[in-house]
């Protein structure tokens, strides 16, 4: 879809990620809109799932969070659909390989199309297993986003290679979460991909702060920032939308300037 290809033009992206239905899907509406008024490029919707094995403690909790409020996949297509109506801004969904299989992965792309996903970002589908997934991503024209990390090493090339809209570059070891220091080599992955191909890189896992953010931009394409925004939806629940739209306003303007 045109919109991936819009993210990166001519400026370095800001991604945001939250959990639907964190507190409850009618905030996340809410926070969505309010993103996307604040500079946000791209906005990361994770489906909540009982066992997220790449999320740090933040995430897993609003997973809980937002299934205890009676979150579903059928209400997130719902969701989505209203924010679709309201704005143009891209989305992706970041989810798990067992939600899409459960619900039918015809069936979920489908919907997904649908809706208005533009990208579907699956961090437990290894490049070796795409196949699984790619068809019917091709077949409703949802781009699927690969990942590298820094143990991705020989495989990056051949990665960067098939990739589709963006790479996302894991940029710690480990699970999800905010860190004070990102101490990976991020630019030696990132010089992998660009002696392949030029396809845009967004730097996600453990980033924060404005500083973090545009000192990552300096040779990456954009920032991924999830834990940070949903601590402030944990910290401040359905009056978060005013912190989470002044945090990724400075997040913005950061990578900017």
């Amino acid at each position: 879809m045109s919109r991936i290809s819009d993210v990166f033009k001519n400026k370095k992206a800001f991604i945001p990620f939250v959990t639907a239905g964190d507190p409850n899907l009618a905030v996340t509406e809410q926070l969505v809109l309010a993103m996307a008024e604040a500079g946000a490029d791209l906005i990361e919707l994770g489906i909540p799932f009982s066992d997220p094995v790449a999320e740090g403690i933040v995430i897993q909790k609003a997973d809980e969070r937002a299934l205890a409020a009676g979150t579903t996949t059928d209400k997130i297509f719902e969701m989505v659909c209203r924010i679709r109506s309201k704005t143009e801004v891209p989305l992706a969904f970041m989810t798990y390989a067992n939600p899409i299989f459960v619900y039918g992965a015809d069936r979920f792309l489908s919907r997904c199309r649908q809706c208005g996903i533009d990208a579907l970002i699956v961090p437990d589908l290894p490049y070796e297993e795409k196949g699984e997934i790619l068809p019917y991503c091709e077949k409703y024209q949802v781009t699927l986003i690969s990942l590298i990390a820094p143990t991705s090493k020989e495989r990056i090339g051949m990665i960067a290679k098939e990739a589709q809209g963006f790479i996302y570059c894991v940029s710690s070891m480990g699970v999800t979460g905010v860190r004070s220091e990102i101490a990976t080599d991020v630019r030696q992955m990132i010089d992998l991909v660009k002696a392949v191909r030029d396809i845009p890189c967004a730097v996600g896992f453990g980033i924060s702060t404005p500083e973090q953010a545009k000192k990552m931009t300096q040779f990456a394409d954009g920032v991924i920032v999830g834990s940070a925004i949903v601590k402030l939806v944990e910290q401040f629940g359905e009056k978060s939308v005013g912190p989470v739209r002044d945090y990724v306003f400075e997040m913005k303007r950061a990578i900017t300037l």
